[in-house]
């Protein structure tokens, strides 16, 4: 083998290193957004109780929209971490039965008087803005490792070593992709 041969073959060893390292960088990004994301949910599944508590309080004869927002919430946090569809669709029901939550709250000028309850909703709001920055974050996550996946090419690199394209997390129908109202 002459030296252009041998240079040659560092070159291809040498880029398929560098894509190998960057796609496991890309699937790590993706995998830790994905982290904050769940770290969210859980921060807003675990307030839920506390707003169903304090509406029980005021709204004792609405009962159905209590009980959907607790098995919504229970639908969510029984799912696999890793089901991005499943979790995605599950939070979208869930925003849904929270959006009635609070529009029921409308109907309960005392309940809305609640310092308890306006910094509970206030809390929620807080936690439903960061849920989206981290979708946002997540979903940036997965495009870049997905273009590497079918990008030439380091598709070659990502199709030798196993590597799988990241699902974004998606919001099906467009009125789950609105914040609960919440007004005072």
């Amino acid at each position: 083998m002459d030296l252009i041969g041998i240079i040659i073959l560092v070159a291809i060893a040498a880029y398929a290193a560098y894509a190998y390292n960057a796609l496991v960088r890309s699937r790590q990004m993706a995998r830790e957004a994905w982290s904050g994301i769940d770290v969210q949910l859980k921060r807003r599944a675990d307030l839920i109780p506390n707003i169903v508590e304090t509406v029980k309080g005021y709204a004792k004869h609405e009962a159905d929209t209590l009980r959907e927002v607790t098995e919504m919430r229970s639908r969510v946090q029984s799912l696999p971490s890793g089901d991005i569809a499943a979790r995605s669709a599950a939070e979208g029901m869930l925003s849904q039965a929270l959006g009635k939550l609070f529009a029921l709250a409308e109907s309960y000028p005392e309940l809305k008087a609640n310092q308890n309850f306006m910094e509970l909703q206030s809390t929620l709001s807080e936690i439903e803005g960061e849920i989206q920055m981290s979708r946002r974050y997540y979903n940036g996550a997965a495009r870049d490792l997905n273009v590497k996946i079918e990008s030439f090419p380091s598709n070659i690199i990502a199709g030798t070593f196993g590597f799988k394209h990241a699902d974004y997390f998606e919001i099906e129908d467009a009125t789950d992709r609105a914040l609960p109202k919440v007004e005072f």
